[in-house]
């Protein structure tokens, strides 16, 4: 049973350090590049298609923080045996879910739309809410992550 937990646990890890870790690299590192070295009609579609694999990706990931994360509360005796840093967790984990599917059903199509479209300004805008809403996903994931740091330390 320890090593199902174990492997569950790093599956977890896993997925939530990709989500994170690639919102970061987005954030911090890709768009300020693109944004650096390129005209409009060339970065806006490079940052679409970069935007469309990682958000295949952070898909995959979430269905990976769900199923392990409910199998962990399910092996701990359920949501009424666990502590607050799981619920913490979870809660903090429910909004940047929710984020992902307004950016990802929402803002996405709108920016791929005026990407097909050339619609430079629409494009731009709706990349502008993208970023935006990365970055309020971008502190809930640290802040996730301080979460279990306490745990730890509390």
């Amino acid at each position: 049973m320890l090593l199902v937990h174990l492997l569950l646990l790093v599956l977890h890890l896993l997925a939530a350090a990709f989500w994170v870790g690639g919102m970061a690299t987005m954030h911090f590192c890709v768009r300020p590049a693109a944004v650096q070295l390129l005209e409009p009609p060339l970065r806006l579609p490079l940052l679409a298609g970069v935007l469309a694999r990682f958000f295949r990706g952070v898909t995959v990931a979430i269905v990976v923080l769900l199923v392990t994360g409910f199998a962990m509360i399910m092996g701990m005796g359920g949501m009424a045996a666990v502590g607050w840093p799981v619920h913490a967790m979870l809660g903090i984990g429910v909004v940047m879910m929710l984020i992902f599917g307004r950016i990802r059903l929402g803002l996405y199509p709108r920016l791929a739309s005026a990407v097909a479209a050339r619609q430079w300004p629409d494009a731009g805008a709706a990349m502008s809410g993208i970023r935006q809403l990365v970055f309020v996903n971008l502190l809930l994931g640290v802040a996730v992550f301080l979460v279990v740091l306490l745990a730890r330390v509390l």
